[in-house]
């Protein structure tokens, strides 16, 4: 399965990275690979990294104004335009998305593809990778908009939360199964 996954390019502590270093590792071990922004800094790279090590495969999306900052032995490397063609290709190779821990750029993507989603324009699945309770606050906000009728579709229909990266990946499994 092809995985994209949103996540932040900044250096983080332990707890972001080590639960991203062990997901990683499950889609390398998986034999999935990782559709991403292409950054060789960060938590882009820790991610980058565990999958390679354990046996995946990378295609990255870059952008040009970041091209510099491109991982040079990714399987497959694009660089984008802009940012919203980078969203457009990060969504066309993938088969479903995971959105981990991230600064405004991966809450605009989490946002643009689960409006995506909404709209019926896609039906990958989608997860958003709890680290630490990161989403917490998103959950609630979600789940208000849901509740207050924002959401024409139901929220469970939109988006699943995942507190780990196995529960992530079996429920990526479980959808890529009744598809």
């Amino acid at each position: 399965m092809n995985i994209c996954v949103f996540l932040s390019a900044a250096d983080l502590d332990d707890r972001y990275t080590v639960p991203a270093r062990e997901f990683a590792e499950l889609l390398g071990r998986g034999g999935h690979t990782l559709v991403w922004g292409g950054s060789e800094s960060g938590l882009m790279k820790v991610v980058a990294d565990g999958v390679q090590a354990a046996g995946g495969r990378l295609v990255g999306v870059s952008v040009d104004f970041l091209a510099a900052k491109a991982r040079t032995n990714a399987d497959e490397m694009v660089i984008a335009r802009d940012l919203a063609e980078r969203k457009a290709l990060l969504l066309e190779k993938a088969d479903a998305v995971v959105i981990m821990v991230g600064g405004t750029g991966t809450l605009d993507e989490a946002t643009e593809i689960l409006e995506l989603k909404k709209h019926g324009k896609h039906d990958k699945p989608v997860v958003l990778l709890n680290t630490a309770g990161f989403y917490d606050g998103l959950r609630q906000q979600f789940q208000r908009m849901e509740d207050e009728g924002f959401l024409p579709i139901p929220l469970t229909d939109l988006v699943f939360f995942a507190k780990d990266g196995v529960g992530a990946l079996a429920y990526l499994e479980e959808s890529a199964g009744h598809q």
